[in-house]
């Protein structure tokens, strides 16, 4: 006897078996959650797979955003503790690792999250042979080229996040200084992500304007302005 389903839906083509443009996040701490969300939201893939080694919690991420999907694209979310989930995926994002402690410095991180990275990078490998590798977890710069070395994957497919994040600190507390919107508020901050990175005062600028041009001293302890505690705030 035909279901209810059969009844309603009559196939006219075989469904398709892998997905287009698969996205695996590894870890769904805070991170891993808004990297999973701005995902959907951008409705960059259409199946999103989930993996964490808490498992409630893991189940308790999956379904608010399945219960949510009335409101996406993506039409199939899923998760689970085994890695076999990620498999076909065009990009792994992973934001796994143990957390960072009171007056430890990102560095102090290192072994921890390397032991945690043998684990999960052979085994993305193993199940997506052909993804590109995003890192996220800290510290970024070093667990990026722990992850190449782990995966085997040429260098253009391990990428790390790298300064991203402190560039976009850097943009908005200078705006918010000035009472410019960020997007008008143009700089970098370069080299490793934390307390060591460097932002570089001489391509500041708002609307192509130099600020070094009309301060000097922009950056430097003889700054009357002291714009040297914008990059401290970045890196706090």
């Amino acid at each position: 006897m035909a279901s209810l389903k059969d009844k309603l839906i009559t196939p006219v083509t075989a469904p398709s078996t892998l997905p287009n443009n698969k996205v695996t996040v590894v870890g769904v701490g805070q991170v891993g959650m808004a990297c999973a969300i701005s995902v959907l939201v951008k409705d960059l893939c259409d199946e999103l797979a989930m993996v964490d080694v808490i498992e409630d919690r893991l189940k308790g991420e999956m379904m608010d955003l399945q219960h949510g999907s009335l409101f996406l694209h993506t039409h199939k979310i899923v998760a689970d503790k085994d890695y076999a989930v990620t498999a076909n995926s065009k990009i792994v994002v992973v934001s796994a690792g143990v957390r960072q402690q009171e007056g430890e410095s990102r560095l102090d991180l290192v072994q921890r999250n390397v032991n945690v990275f043998k684990f999960i990078i052979p085994q993305v490998v193993k199940y997506s042979p052909n993804c590109i590798i995003l890192v996220v977890s800290n510290p970024v710069d070093i667990l990026t080229y722990v992850t190449w070395k782990l995966s085997g994957l040429p260098k253009h497919r391990v990428i790390g996040s790298g300064c991203n994040l402190d560039t976009a600190r850097f943009r908005y507390l200078m705006a918010e200084k000035l009472g410019v919107h960020p997007s008008s508020c143009h700089g970098w901050i370069l080299g490793e992500h934390g307390d060591s990175s460097v932002p570089v005062w001489s391509g500041v600028n708002v609307a192509g304007v130099s600020l070094q041009e009309l301060n000097p001293a922009m950056g430097t302890e003889q700054d009357p302005e002291n714009w040297k505690e914008v990059h401290k705030q970045v890196v706090a």
